[in-house]
C-alpha cells in the first residue's frame, strides 16, 4: 500500500510543502491487512511490510490540516482514505472546499469523476478481474467488506479497483465516495443496464439528479422512452447512441432544459413542436427546410418559449426556404457574432438573418455548413451588439 503514499507525497512536492518533505510524508508502509477468506475477491494475498512508526501527516494542526486537504485533489484523497479508519475519518469530517464540476457516475467508462464543460478528474475506477495478471504484485484495500486488488492508473494516476462483476463495484465506489465527501451524483453515464443504473442513483439519493448521458451503439425502445418521458432528471439529456430501426416517439416529450441528440434520424416535426426545451441541438436530422420554417413559425407564435438556442444538423440547409413566408420581419446581418449559451459554451455565428417575435424578443437565424441554427437573445444582449 506504500504507493498510496507516494500519491499524496507528490501532490505535496508539486504544490508547496518541498521544504517539509520529510517531516510530512516519510517513507512509511502501511499495516498489513487482515484477510477473512469468504470476504476477498483476491487473486492471492498481498504482501504488505509491517510498519515501522504512525503517520505523521495527522500531527498536523487542524486549521492547517484542512487547508491542505482542501487544497487536494478528489483521486488523492481517495486514495489517502483507505489508508486507515483516521485518515478517512479526518478527511471525512475537514475537508470543507467545494469540488470543481459534477461528480459522474460513468458505467460507460467504469468511472466516478468530476467533470466540467470541457474537463474531467477521474476520482476512483473499476476494471474486471480478467484484466489482472496472477504474476503481477497487486495492492489491495477494503470495500464493503471485502479486501480488492488495486492499481493505479498510469496515466490519470487514480486508483483502479478490480472486481468479478464491474457493476458492483462501481455501485460499491459510488457508495464509498459520495459518503467521503458528502456528496450526490449530479450525473450518470449509462450504456447497457441504463434504466437499472439511473434508477438505482436516483433511489439513493435526496437530490434530483441532473444530466444523464446515454452512450453505446444502439439503446433500445424501452431505454428510450424511459430518458424522454420518464427519467427523473433536472435539466440535461444527452443521447450519444442510435435509435432501434424505425424506433418513433409518438408521446409529448417531457420539460428538458439541454437536450442533445447525436443521431436525430428518427426526430420528426411533430417531435419538435412537442419538445420544451432551453438548448436543443438534433445531429444527423431527416429535418427538412420546410419543417424548419413550420418551427420557427412556431416559435414566432409562441410555441417552445423557453428555447434559447436550437442547432439542427441536416443534409442540406436553405435559409430562404427556412424563412418563407417570414422575410418582411427578417432583417440582413453580415457581422459576426458571438453568442454564449445558458449552459456556459460559447459559438459564432457568421452572419444570418434576424427575426423579432411580437413580444419583442430577436432570434437570430442562420446556416453553418450544414448546420441550421436559431439563436434567441436577451433582450440587454441583443441591444448591446
Amino acid at each position: 500500500m506504500a504507493f498510496l503514499f507516494a500519491l499524496l507525497l507528490c501532490w505535496i512536492i508539486s504544490v508547496f510543502f518541498e521544504a517539509i518533505e520529510s517531516f510530512l510524508i516519510p517513507n512509511i508502509p502501511l499495516p498489513p491487512p487482515h484477510f477473512p477468506p469468504s470476504q476477498t475477491v483476491s487473486i492471492r494475498q498481498p504482501d504488505v511490510p509491517i510498519p515501522s512508526s504512525p503517520f505523521p501527516l495527522f500531527r498536523v494542526p487542524y486549521v492547517p490540516l484542512r487547508r491542505i486537504i482542501d487544497f487536494m485533489k478528489a483521486d488523492a484523497l481517495v486514495s489517502l482514505s483507505y489508508c486507515s479508519q483516521k485518515s478517512h475519518s479526518v478527511i471525512k469530517t475537514q475537508r470543507r472546499a467545494r469540488f470543481d464540476g459534477r461528480l459522474c457516475v460513468s458505467e460507460y467508462d467504469s468511472n466516478l469523476s468530476f467533470r466540467t464543460f470541457r474537463n474531467r478528474d477521474c476520482v476512483l475506477s473499476v476494471c474486471d478481474c480478467s484484466c489482472l495478471s496472477t504474476s503481477e504484485r497487486s495492492d489491495y484495500v477494503k470495500m464493503n467488506g471485502r479486501y480488492v486488488p488495486v492499481k493505479t492508473h498510469r496515466s490519470d494516476g487514480n486508483l483502479v479497483s478490480h472486481w468479478y462483476n464491474t457493476t458492483d463495484g462501481l455501485k460499491t465506489i459510488t457508495e464509498y465516495v459520495t459518503d467521503l465527501f458528502n456528496i450526490d451524483v449530479s450525473k450518470v453515464c449509462v450504456s447497457k443496464n441504463a434504466i437499472n443504473m439511473i434508477e438505482w442513483v436516483i433511489r439513493r439519493q435526496k437530490t434530483p439528479l441532473k444530466s444523464v448521458t446515454v452512450c453505446g451503439v444502439t439503446s433500445s425502445e424501452e431505454e428510450l422512452i424511459y430518458i424522454l418521458r420518464d427519467c427523473k432528471t433536472s435539466s440535461q439529456i444527452e443521447i450519444r447512441s442510435y435509435a432501434p430501426p424505425n424506433f418513433r416517439f409518438s408521446e409529448m416529450f417531457r420539460k428538458i432544459d439541454f437536450l442533445v441528440i447525436w443521431h436525430g434520424q428518427w426526430v420528426t416535426i411533430d417531435n419538435l413542436l412537442t419538445m420544451d426545451g432551453i438548448d436543443i441541438s438534433l445531429a444527423y436530422s431527416n429535418l427538412s427546410n420546410n419543417d424548419l420554417n413550420v418551427f420557427l413559425k412556431h416559435w414566432l407564435s409562441g410555441g417552445c418559449p423557453r428555447l434559447k438556442l436550437f442547432c439542427a444538423t441536416t443534409g442540406d440547409v436553405n435559409i430562404l426556404q427556412v424563412l418563407d413566408g417570414l422575410m418582411h420581419n427578417a432583417v440582413l446581418v453580415e457581422d459576426s457574432r458571438y453568442y454564449t449559451s445558458p449552459f456556459g459554451y460559447r459559438r459564432t455565428l457568421s452572419g444570418g438573418y434576424d427575426i423579432q417575435r411580437a413580444d419583442g424578443v430577436t432570434a437570430t437565424v442562420c446556416e453553418q455548413g450544414n448546420e441550421n441554427v436559431i439563436a434567441v437573445w436577451s433582450e440587454t444582449t441583443h441591444n448591446s451588439n
